[in-house]
Formats: structure tokens, sequence, C-alpha cells
């Protein structure tokens, strides 16, 4: 599967629509969480038919204007949420099982469309959303990928809200392979706080520290909501503009991460690095911020992405017992 975004331009009365969808689909979702608490035994397939009895209900009129499809994308994600947590108590996770939470209305949210409720137009330059809410055209810019694939590889297309606007992700059912020339090399990684990571060879790369280095406009950022009243337009515009630092700071993340495990995938045939349990290392309130900076779980995500794009063999080591002291020499093995 891959995923094209694209950004939405488009006037306010559109985006309000937007808005109106996206809240019908959290409303939906926490709908059917409530069922599935009320009513044991509760399966999907419940779920989607309790889409339909919320679109005929008189007292909910916005439900019905959301795209069917809509409805059981979001009944769909309330599912998953569930199965996770059946998932995680069947393995006994040690901590919190995740149970299944509502949705707030938060910046950051989304709606998801399969096949119907939009429409792309035939240069692949601008996208309709036909639903009841009536959102409109809107125009695309971002990406030019779109152009290479059908209209019947696009699974679904969701449309995210972030702090600096709305944007459209494709979900397009294809399956990514590049090929390159074998470098017949292999390669450990050792992810860390002092270098963000030391291969095997003796190599580091430094580490970032994005989140450090925007600290101080972050917190200044977070003080001016702090002063502003609750409820008011000027509070709602400080709240976006901290939304957009902490969004900056997420993209620097993301492009760091995503050049230097291209790089290090490409380099080599195997690629060994430590699986490390980072939700159980963040407890640690010492260290908390400078790991969540670091991103290693980002880090290995993509790694594995591009070893499965570049046909490299990835590998996640426990790292118990992979740095010990030489009783001899004292060199650490």
């Amino acid at each position: 599967m891959l995923v094209l975004e694209a950004k939405l331009y488009g006037k306010e009365p559109q985006f309000q629509a937007l808005d109106g969808a996206i809240r019908t689909a959290i409303f939906v979702r926490n709908s059917c969480l409530r069922y599935w608490m009320d009513n044991k035994g509760t399966t999907r397939n419940d779920l989607y038919k309790y889409c339909k009895v919320l679109s005929d209900n008189p007292e909910f009129p916005w439900a019905k204007k959301l795209n069917s499809q809509a409805r059981q994308a979001s009944a769909e994600r309330a599912w998953s949420a569930i199965a996770r947590f059946f998932d995680n108590c069947k393995k006994q996770v040690p901590g919190k099982k995740g149970y299944p939470k509502f949705k707030k209305q938060q910046t950051r949210a989304s709606v998801e469309y399969k096949v119907t409720g939009w429409k792309l137009s035939s240069d692949r330059k601008s996208i309709c959303f036909t639903d009841g809410f009536g959102a409109g055209q809107f125009k695309l810019k971002g990406t030019r990928d779109l152009n290479f694939y059908q209209l019947e590889q696009i699974n679904r297309v969701r449309v995210v809200r972030r702090s600096d606007g709305y944007y459209a992700q494709f979900l397009v059912n294809v399956k990514r392979v590049i090929d390159r020339e074998p470098t017949k090399k292999t390669v450990g990684i050792d992810v860390g706080l002092a270098y963000f990571y030391t291969d095997s060879d003796g190599n580091t790369v430094e580490n970032p520290r994005y989140l450090r280095k925007s600290e101080k406009r972050l917190k200044r950022a977070q003080r001016r909501v702090s002063k502003k009243v609750k409820g008011s337009k000027n509070r709602r515009k400080a709240i976006n503009r901290l939304g957009r630092k902490h969004l900056k700071v997420q993209r620097q993340r993301k492009d760091f991460a995503v050049k230097a495990t291209r790089c290090v995938v490409m380099s080599n045939d195997f690629v060994a690095m430590e699986h490390l349990q980072v939700r159980n290392m963040v407890k640690n309130r010492h260290l908390a911020k400078s790991i969540s900076d670091a991103a290693w779980g980002e880090f290995r995500r993509w790694v594995e992405y591009f070893g499965q794009v570049f046909g490299v063999v990835t590998v996640a080591v426990p790292p118990q017992y992979t740095s010990q002291e030489c009783s001899n020499c004292g060199a650490m093995g």
C-alpha cells in the first residue's frame, strides 16, 4: 500500500463543511465504541449495522449527511481499537492493555472515504467531495505521482486536518519494489542519545535534537496560549500557532529519519538493529523527552519499510547482553 499526500486549497465555507464531516466521523466512531461497551458480544458486522441505525435516527440528522462508506470506515476504526485491546490481552502485554477510549475533537483529526463520496478530476489536479456536507471541489498541490496510477488502484481517500491546513491522503493499492545492485555488506545499528546511532563499523551520526532546539519557541507559544481567554478567537489562533511549531518539529524528525534510513538500507544487504521497548523507556521522566526527541520507533519503522522496498533483510535484535565488557581486555563487544 502506497500513501500519496496533497494539500487541499479551497474557500472557508468548504473547509467548514470538511470540519462537519470530520466531526461526524468522530461521532460515529465514539457511538460505535459506546455500543460495544453496552452490548456484550458485539462483532464488527454489528457495528456496520449500527451505522445504519445512526443515520436513520432523527436525533442525529448530521449522521446521514456523511457518506455511508465513510461511516463504515469510522466503525472500522472503532473496531481496530477494540481488536488491538483484545490482542494485547491475549498476548499478555505488560502494563496497560490499551482499553479503547473516546476520541476528542482534536486539531489533528480525519475522515476516511472508500471508493464513493469523492471524485478525482481527469488531470489529477483537483478532487470533489460529493457527500451530504457539500464541501465541493478542492485544488490539489504537493504530489504529481497520482498521474501514474489508475482510479481503480485508489482504495481510499483520507482527509486529514492539521494546524497548517487540510490534506488529502490517497491510499494506492500497489506494491513498491525498487531494484538495486547488491553491496555484499552487513551492518548493525545501535541507537543512542549521545549519537543518534552508531553502526558496527564505528561510524556515528549526530543526534539532531529538533525538540531541544525548538524548546524556547515552543514554551513561548505555550505561555501565549495560557494567557488567552478560554473559548476566545485569540486563544484558538494561539493554539494554531503552537500546533504549527510542533508540526514543524514532527516533520523535521520524519525527514531526518527517512534520509538516514534510506542511506543505511541502500548501502547494505543486511541490517540488524535493537528491538527497543520505547513505550517502557519513556516512563523514565529524566530521559523521556530526550528519547521522544530521538524518535527511535520511527527510525525502526522506516528501516523496515525501506528494507521491503529495496529487498534488504532487516532484523530487530533484543538489546539484552548486546553490549558487554570483555573480562580480558575490557573492550565493549
